[in-house]
């Protein structure tokens, strides 16, 4: 490929949104031996994004998701590898432009969705790194990724919809295949209107499992829309009470919320079932009642690093139409300040997408 520069918005440190830089000249990247370079099509946007950008990863930080949680200590990032300027988004969807010299040329052309991770050969967890934050991401019009991270995909959705799916969706995945979901069992989950709370309903009822959700009032209508069995408002008083008064206990709390509830809402968890966690934008630092855990025999799972079949799942329920995209708004890359800022305004249901124009 001739072309040697490229658009990108570029972090350059933690802080507000004037840490977030477009520009034009930004080097191409160039695949490694077992690499593809990608050309950009459209990338989803996450919690991660803010989250990376304020350094709310950092333990100094215990308050919720937020712009005004913002710290500049070096534990900010959530793999402990970031460096400036790095360049974000994790969920690029477009097309391979070019090939590593160990990988087929037959691969150049292919529709792809990304896994995000970048796993150690070995299995070493702590060797992990994220798209977007140990390596630069898709907020570019070109990304270079792992070839075995490349999934061709078949699928009649457009870019902006697949890439509503990748980071939600496979956490949501990882989330609930850890805590062994099925047929019957009820799931409680939190945020449901945001892009893995949404996830975990449609994922959870791909299951054949019934879903109670927790949202904001004006939001439950899309809640419902998405498959939730019952919806209870995140105004709710004391919405443990009201799980309890609905549908009883239930067998699987999905929680991507903590919080100030989080103590009252385990304990609607039938003895013997499971919470399942992968974010705490309402608060990390929550009250555990540790008898609540072992006299209910309860199993506690945070999920992260996926294990790479959970997304090659997440692939094949897309192109069988198991699961479907909800976008709630889409940005031009030039516009990421307006879009982050809709993004932490959580009036939306679904996924913010951010679309690079050719």
């Amino acid at each position: 490929m001739s072309k040697t520069t490229m658009r990108a918005m570029v972090l350059t440190g933690h802080g507000g949104l004037d840490r977030l830089e477009y520009r034009d000249d930004v080097p191409v990247p160039r695949p490694g031996p077992d690499e593809v370079l990608i050309g950009v099509r459209a990338c989803g946007m996450n919690n991660t994004d803010i989250n990376t950008r304020t350094g709310w990863y950092s333990k100094s930080v215990v308050s919720a998701t937020s712009e005004a949680a913002t710290t500049t200590e070096a534990d900010g990032s959530w793999g402990g590898g970031l460096a400036f300027p790095r360049i974000q988004g994790a969920d690029p969807v477009g097309r391979i432009v070019e090939v590593g010299t160990n990988v087929s040329n037959t691969r150049i052309g292919e529709r792809v969705l990304v896994d995000s991770w970048i796993r150690d050969p070995g299995g070493d967890l702590e060797q992990s790194g994220y798209l977007g934050s140990e390596r630069d991401g898709g907020y570019a019009e070109f990304v270079v990724v792992p070839s075995i991270n490349a999934h061709a995909i078949n699928s009649g959705f457009t870019d902006i919809e697949l890439a509503s799916f990748p980071c939600s969706f496979a956490t949501a995945e990882h989330m609930l295949e850890r805590a062994a979901v099925h047929e019957g069992q009820w799931v409680l989950v939190t945020g449901a209107s945001g892009g893995v709370g949404g996830a975990l309903i449609q994922l959870a009822k791909r299951r054949r499992a019934k879903v109670v959700a927790i949202a904001g009032v004006s939001k439950l209508d899309g809640v419902r829309a998405l498959g939730a069995d019952v919806t209870i408002a995140r105004q709710d008083h004391d919405p443990a009470a009201t799980v309890i008064d609905l549908v009883g206990k239930v067998d699987v709390f999905a929680d991507v919320v903590g919080g100030p509830h989080f103590a009252s809402l385990l304990d609607v968890v039938k003895r013997g079932g499971h919470y399942t966690t992968a974010g705490a934008i309402g608060g990390p630092i929550v009250e555990l009642d540790l008898r609540t855990l072992y006299l209910n025999d309860l199993t506690l799972h945070g999920a992260t690093v996926l294990p790479p079949q959970v997304f090659a799942n997440l692939v094949s329920y897309i192109e069988r139409g198991e699961v479907r995209p909800i976008v709630a708004q889409t940005f031009q890359l030039a516009q990421m300040r307006a879009a982050q800022e809709a993004f932490m305004a959580k009036n939306h249901v679904g996924a913010i997408v951010i679309e690079i124009e050719r």
